[in-house]
C-alpha cells in the first residue's frame, strides 16, 4: 500500500474548499473521494479527473490523455480518468471548477449500491 506523497498532500490542500475530500490507496496510487464518491485518481504523481462524454471535449481541447495501463494479457485498458491540465494546478479557482465538474460527472454515473443477500428475500 503506497504512502501519501507530498504531491498528494498538496493536491488535497488545493481541493480542500470542495469539502470533505479524502483519499484511499488503490493499484499503486490513490483514489480521491468526496462524500464516498471517487472523482479523481493520482498515479505516479499525476492527477486525473473523472471524465465521460459529458465533459470529455474539455480535456481533449486541453491536450489531456486518458489514464491507461497494460494488463497481464498484454492488452491496454483505458479508464475514464483524464490528466488534469498542468496550468490548472497553478490556478486554484479553475482547478476547483474542473474538480466540481468531475465530481458531478462521477456522481451522475455512480453505480447503484449492490443489494445484500439478506435484502433479496
Amino acid at each position: 500500500m503506497p504512502k501519501p506523497t507530498e504531491y498528494l498532500t498538496y493536491l488535497l490542500e488545493l481541493l480542500a474548499p470542495l469539502g470533505q475530500v479524502t483519499h484511499r490507496s488503490m493499484f499503486g496510487g490513490f483514489g480521491i473521494y468526496r462524500d464516498d464518491v471517487i472523482f479523481a485518481i493520482v498515479i505516479n504523481d499525476t492527477l486525473y479527473f473523472k471524465v465521460t462524454a459529458d465533459n470529455q471535449v474539455d480535456y481533449e481541447q486541453a491536450g489531456s490523455q486518458p489514464f491507461s495501463y497494460s494488463k497481464k494479457d498484454g492488452k491496454v485498458a483505458v479508464m475514464s480518468y483524464w490528466t488534469v491540465p498542468a496550468d490548472l494546478l497553478e490556478d486554484q479557482d479553475q482547478l476547483l471548477e474542473w474538480a466540481r465538474k468531475a465530481y458531478a460527472t462521477a456522481l451522475k454515473h455512480k453505480a447503484p449500491p449492490k443489494r445484500s443477500k439478506q435484502a433479496k428475500s
